[in-house]
């Protein structure tokens, strides 16, 4: 079974000064924090931000190589947890026939957003590792540091 979740922002961890990705299930309270690179949480706030870059990044042209081949991008899904590494899939619709390719959560999630296909987790994934935070923690200072530098840009929660 698997459980919907939806980008609810990026904060930087400040005990490592790692970007995170907050999913938060659509239909609890709950909260899943993903530690993911500086480049990743970058392709994600772009796209959240609705920045456009000048020419394609790399999600930007795997999404328009999906679509020049007549694929669609049905749903992606964060399959696993093991030795603290997230583990996804991408599921495509080619023609009728599902094809799964193996993805990181961050690649997974950065081109959902661009191709509006919902995200979702799990059920064992969500359970072993989600947060309960309320949106007034989330925003709290704790949880929202500025994700800055030039790879980040000045992204909040």
């Amino acid at each position: 079974m698997e459980r919907e979740v939806k980008v609810r922002g990026l904060i930087l961890d400040p005990t490592n000064n790692s970007p995170v990705v907050i999913l938060k299930d659509v239909a609890s309270e709950a909260m899943l924090p993903i530690w993911i690179g500086v480049f990743e949480a970058n392709a994600i706030a772009m796209e959240i931000e609705k920045a456009v870059p000048q020419r394609p990044m790399t999600h930007d042209l795997l999404k328009n190589v999906i679509a020049q081949l007549g694929a669609t991008v049905e749903r992606v899904i964060i399959t696993d947890l093991r030795d603290s590494t997230f583990y996804a899939v991408i599921i495509l619709d080619v023609g009728g026939e599902k094809v799964i390719v193996d993805s990181r959560p961050s690649d997974a999630i950065a081109l959902a957003l661009r191709t509006d296909s919902p995200i979702f987790v799990a059920e064992h994934v969500m359970r072993s590792s989600r947060s309960v935070i309320s949106d007034e923690e989330a925003e709290s200072e704790e949880w929202s540091d500025d994700i800055g530098g030039e790879a980040g840009g000045p992204y909040r929660m």
